[in-house]
């Protein structure tokens, strides 16, 4: 990996996790300490970060969570059409799950005139915007504090699902699908999580913008399979819209 795409690479993980140690990121990378403190300087000196010891967190963090926002929040046109198609596919009494994430957020923000719900999230902010209705139940996971998603994470949230919450759908977020199918996201430490999200519900949809498809995060959940249905923009290419009906996964698009 090249330098540049190496640094890349950090920042996208830095901005879904906050924050990464040189020695974390030694073994991610396969490379000497010596050279990711190079990458992190570089990214200080663009203004990216703030080095710390033994590694370095994203510079936007501290106020970012003092005012509860989210780090990703290009193509919000897309996503706020995705969130009001999805409510179309939740019924009164449903028990849901949310995944954390600008997307899963907008699916959150349209649940307005929704009655009697079950709503099981990861993300804090999430879980404050659906717990000031009165006729919503709402629980949460335990976990690692991620700042950039206002969630938390890793397998004490993973853990929150065994043999204790079933769900009848869940609205998965993702940063990325690569031509060839996979889900990705920048970091390990969701993955446990969104497994053990995907484990316990019956129906499963990807809530996923149009320039999501194509791209290629450095972890993978695993195929497209994982999922039932596609909620997505109509700027997708019509190359990706054939790939998941060819594999046998419904795509609902977002007027």
């Amino acid at each position: 990996m090249l330098p540049e795409q190496r640094r890349r690479k950090i920042l996208e993980l830095l901005q879904e996790e906050g924050s990464a140690k040189v020695a974390y990121l030694k073994e991610l990378f396969s490379v000497t300490e010596p050279t990711i403190r190079q990458d992190l300087a570089k990214l200080e000196e663009e203004g990216h970060l703030v080095r710390s010891h033994g590694g370095a967190f994203l510079k936007t963090i501290p106020s970012q969570v003092r005012n509860l926002h989210l780090q990703h929040r290009e193509n919000m046109d897309k996503k706020a059409r995705i969130g009001k198609k999805a409510i179309e596919f939740i019924k009164d009494g449903d028990s849901i799950i949310l995944d954390s994430g600008t997307t899963t957020t907008e699916v959150a923000n349209h649940l307005e005139n929704a009655q009697n719900l079950n709503i099981v999230t990861s993300a804090i902010n999430i879980a404050l915007i659906v717990g000031s209705r009165f006729n919503t139940q709402v629980m949460m996971t335990g976990g690692e504090f991620k700042p950039p998603t206002l969630s938390v994470t890793g397998e004490k949230a993973a853990k929150f699902f065994d043999n204790s919450i079933f769900a009848c759908k869940l609205f998965l977020a993702a940063t990325g699908v690569s031509a060839e199918g996979l889900i990705t996201y920048p970091g390990l430490s969701d993955i446990p999580l969104k497994k053990a999200m995907i484990g316990a519900t019956q129906e499963v949809f990807l809530v996923a913008d149009s320039t999501k498809m194509g791209k290629i995060a450095f972890a993978s959940l695993g195929p497209i399979e994982l999922v039932n249905h596609l909620i997505t923009d109509s700027e997708i290419e019509d190359k990706y819209v054939r790939m998941f009906e060819g594999r046998g996964i419904d795509v609902i698009i977002a007027d």
